[in-house]
Order: structure tokens, then C-alpha cells, then sequence
């Protein structure tokens, strides 16, 4: 089923756009199939605890769950049910041997985008919830509710009622004032009034690529006053008058990507050096560009630079890298050769990344090893800043923005933790960044994030300790021996996922998106 925006409605205008344009609406996701209700308590007994805080695993635990909340969290033996709990009323789960974690948080997800339409109908709503889902994604972040406002907040109740299969999620709106897609707000009075009207509508949060400074000042002030979560992609079209020291003091809760970032660091210019031919419209031109600015900024360690990370600092700045959706850049062969496209990209979405002129992040018709190098020194000096901010105290929270680039929805979000490790994370922090920070950054940390008594029921069972390799969270698990067999083995670590309290088996989550693979190249 597809939803038609209400024209002129606040938070819909990208949608009215694309619809506008005749690329055809996406299928929103209408019922649950997989999740499992547990009775009135659901104890999980045994267990060692990773809580998400940054303390080190510990246990054996019992953790208790009544309708949805940690009700207990102790040594095993320790938590109590009521003395007058009958049996039937109890879903016991063994977890010796095995592992908690909190549900996973994507702060930069998008249920499908509208660029794909392009090669044919979007992969539905299901097929990227039960990916996410699959692989403990639990809670996103949609970052720009390209199928409008209205539909989001729509699914976003019905996942939170459990009438959908689908993470808990947060909508946010994308601000209509953009030079390349949509430029409908032209005053400060006009700006300010839109917040007011997503604000109404049910909105979590505003998503910018960059405005006209005013407007943008004028919309963060409106959320400050409304309490609304804010994040920005600084175009390279916005960023030269506006750059993410300066949204960070206008109170922006997150810098997405690396854009911007070195803007802030430039030393012996004020602009990035682009070359002669450069046209922002041309996206080989863009990314290929985008992977030459942190190479004139300043260095690691230097005065400037040092300087900058206090100022994100003192403005208790956050940032989501979403390092995987750009990994393609320094290795194309490899992420194009991912074990799970075969199985688990949909046919539209795989068109969609292959080279086209005009799609977006579809540039490939002339990359090359000049281009490659670049970005893997792109790479070496934007983890250092997000290792650097980290160290220094700063928030970072991880997001996948999948469905670009050949990053599929879920598996997208699992390379993302491999990557901060290689930023200099350690495993741990890693997991911290995945639950307790992105949980801070949504403003919903008293709710989930961590294993605390009070808490949702967001938990994740593992079989093994995920912080020994973060591999074995994908969903075609990753290459084991098995000396016994002499053969090859997929194994896999992530067991069940409870989402509110609710059960899911990954394995079944993960074969339904299969079958719609198989069916959609069958049709194909």
C-alpha cells in the first residue's frame, strides 16, 4: 500500500517533490508476522551482561522483563519473580553460555528513498524493517522521511503498537529550503513556522542539508524551543557559508557524514580547492571531490586542529560518521563482491547501484585507483578526528544510511561497527556507541540504550561475545573451519531479538527477506 502526501502538509514537501516528478510511492509495511508475545514475565537466566554503559561483561545474570520493562537485573539466583507468579504466566529462556547486549541504534537510517524508483517499484517498508531487525537494529533515526512526514509517523505508530514488524521509529522532518531539491521556506518567519508545524504533526526531529544561514538559525532556535532533535548533512553547496562550527553553536544536536569537517580546519584558504571542471550536479564529480577536502586541511595533532575538537566540545557537538555507505570509495571491487548481495539486495535496489548518470551516489562509470587512494587517506584522517572527539569525550553515534553505494539495509549498520574499531574503537566502545550514545543523542536514554532495571525490553541474546568479532553479527554470519567436517561453516552469533519485549528469531526475519529477494528476480 502507498500513501499519497497531503500537498503543502509540513515534513511532506520531498515526498510531494518525487511524487510530483512520477516515481512511484513506497509499499508501507501493514502487518506482523514473526513477533512473538511472551507471557505477563519473560526471564532470561544465566546470561553474561554487556550493558551498553561501558562496563565490562559480567554475569551469570537473570534479567526479568514484565510487560515489555526490565523489572530485575542481578546475579543469577538474585532476581525474584512475585511469589504469586504461576508458571504459566513465565517464559523462562536459558542463556548459559550466551550473551546480552542492548538492541542496536541506527541514527542515520532511511526507510527506502525514492532515487531507486528510477530502475522500478522500492524494495517495501518490510523488506528494510526485517533487515534492520534481522540484524538488532531495534530503534532507527529516519533522517529525512523521503516518503513524507505524514507516512512515517504513520509506521512509526504502528511499529510501536506492534501492529508492523519494524524498529521502534524516531521521524524526522527534512527542512524544506535546499538549493538542489526543495526550496519552499524563504524568511526566518517562514522557517521558524515550519518547526512549528512538524513540531504539531508529531515530529521527532528536523533533518537539514543546509540553508540559507538565517533560515537555518531560525529553524534550530525553533527546535531548542519545541525540545525537537536536530542533524546535517552540510552540502557542499550550503557549506561554504555555513559550516558545522557554526550549526553547532546554533545548537545542532549531530553532524551526518564527514561533510563539513574539514571545512572547519582549513587552514591557509576558506574554501575547499575544487577542481576547474568541478559541477556539483555530476556525481563523480562530487564524491570524487568530497574525497580530496581532509587532504587540505590541517593535520592531525596541530594547533588547528586541536582547537577545532575543543570548540565541538565546549558545544557538546555530536557526530555520526556513516563510514561504512562511503567505504565503496577506497575499495569498490570489494563491497560490490559482499557476501550477502546474492541473497539479500533486492533486485531494484542493486540496479539502482550500479553506474548511471544522475543517480544519486551511483558514480561509478569513472572511478579509479587515483580515486581509491584518495579516499582511503580521506578515510585515515576523518576516523582520527572521530577517534580524537571521542577520546576528548565527545558523543559519537552510529549510523548506517543505507541503501546507497552498495550498502544493503542491516548489513550496512554491522560494517559500521567494523569500521569505528578500525577508527581506533575499541570493541566495547564500539557497543557503547551502538546503544548508550546513539540513545543520548535521540533524547530517549531514559527509555533504552542500556540494560537498567526501568528500561524497554530492547535486549539482543548472542550466542558467543560479540566483542570478539563484530563479523559474526552479519547476516550471512562470516567463515569458520570446522575441523570436524573439514568444511566451511557460516556461523553467527545473534540469537533472538526482543524489541519492547517482544521476540524475534532473526534466522526467520532474515529467510522472509530472502524469499522476497527470490520472488523479486523471479518477477525481474
Amino acid at each position: 500500500m502507498t500513501t499519497t502526501p497531503t500537498a503543502g502538509a509540513p515534513g511532506d514537501e520531498f515526498a510531494t517533490m518525487f511524487a510530483a516528478s512520477g516515481m512511484p510511492g513506497l509499499a508501507a509495511a501493514t502487518e506482523g508476522t514473526r513477533g512473538r508475545e511472551p507471557r505477563r514475565y519473560l526471564k532470561l537466566t544465566g546470561a553474561r551482561v554487556i550493558d551498553g554503559t561501558g562496563a565490562p561483561p559480567w554475569g551469570p545474570v537473570d534479567l526479568i522483563v514484565e510487560n515489555g520493562r526490565i523489572v530485575a537485573l542481578a546475579k543469577t539466583g538474585k532476581a525474584k519473580l512475585p511469589e504469586d507468579t504461576r508458571a504459566e504466566d513465565v517464559l523462562d529462556i536459558d542463556c548459559s553460555g550466551k550473551f546480552l547486549t542492548p538492541g542496536f541504534i541506527d541514527c542515520h537510517a532511511h526507510i527506502g528513498a525514492p532515487f531507486h524508483a528510477k530502475n522500478g517499484p522500492q524494495p517495501s517498508a518490510d523488506y528494510i524493517y526485517k533487515l534492520w531487525l534481522g540484524h538488532g537494529v531495534t530503534t532507527v533515526r529516519e533522517t529525512g522521511c523521503f516518503n513524507g512526514l505524514s507516512w512515517t509517523l504513520r509506521q512509526k505508530a504502528a511499529a510501536e503498537e506492534h501492529r508492523i514488524d519494524a524498529p521502534r521509529i524516531m521521524a524526522y522532518a527534512p527542512f524544506p529550503a535546499t538549493t538542489d531539491y526543495v526550496k519552499s521556506l524563504h524568511t526566518p518567519e517562514q522557517a521558524a513556522a515550519w518547526v512549528d508545524g512538524v513540531k504539531a504533526a508529531g515530529a521527532d526531529g528536523v533533518k537539514f542539508f543546509g540553508a540559507p544561514p538565517a533560515l537555518m538559525k531560525a529553524a534550530l532556535e525553533a527546535c531548542a524551543r519545541h525540545e525537537l532533535g536536530s542533524c546535517c548533512h552540510h552540502a557542499q553547496l550550503a557549506v561554504g557559508r555555513m559550516n558545522p562550527l557554526q550549526t553547532a553553536s546554533w545548537g545542532l544536536s549531530s553532524t551526518e557524514h564527514s561533510y563539513g569537517i574539514p571545512e572547519t580546519l582549513l587552514e591557509n584558504q576558506t574554501l575547499q580547492a575544487f577542481p576547474p571542471d568541478y559541477d556539483y550536479g555530476d556525481e563523480y564529480l562530487r564524491f570524487s571531490a568530497a574525497g580530496q577536502t581532509f587532504m587540505q586541511a590541517a593535520r592531525p595533532g596541530s594547533p588547528k586542529w586541536e582547537a577545532v575538537l575543543g570548540r565541538f566540545l565546549e558545544a557538546r557537538h555530536s557526530f555520526v560518521p556513516t563510514f561504512n555507505v562511503y567505504d565503496a570509495n577506497r575499495d569498490l571491487m570489494r563491497t560490490r563482491r559482499a557476501d550477502w548481495h546474492e541473497r539479500f539486495t533486492d533486485p531494484t535496489l542493486w540496479a539502482y547501484f550500479q553506474p548511471q548518470r544522475g543517480g544519486h551516489g551511483a558514480y561509478w562509470y569513472r572511478w579509479s585507483t587515483t580515486n581509491e587512494i584518495e579516499w582511503r587517506e580521506t578515510f585515515r584522517l576523518w576516523m582520527r578526528f572521530v577517534n580524537d572527539y571521542k577520546n576528548l569525550g565527545g558523543r559519537i553515534a552510529v549510523g548506517s544510511d543505507s541503501g546507497f553505494m552498495f550498502q544493503t539495509y542491516g548489513f550496512g549498520y554491522v560494517r559500521e561497527l567494523e569500521l569505528l574499531q578500525e577508527a581506533g574503537f575499541t570493541p566495547l566502545e564500539v557497543l557503547r556507541s551502538a546503544t548508550a550514545c546513539g540513545a543520548e543523542l535521540l533524547g530517549i536514554d531514559q527509555d533504552t540504550g542500556t540494560l537498567e532495571i526501568g528500561k524497554r525490553a530492547d535486549i539482543l541474546i548472542h550466542r558467543s561475545n560479540p566483542l570478539n568479532d563484530f563479523k559474526l553479527l552479519y547476516g550471512t554470519g562470516t567463515m569458520r573451519l570446522n575441523d570436524a567436517t573439514k568444511s566451511v561453516d557460516w556461523e553467527r552469533s545473534l540469537e533472538t531479538v526482543i524489541k519492547g519485549g517482544l521476540l524475534y528469531d532473526p534466522a526467520e526475519l532474515l529467510g522472509d527477506v530472502e524469499a522476497m529477494v527470490a520472488a523479486a528476480r523471479q518477477e525481474a
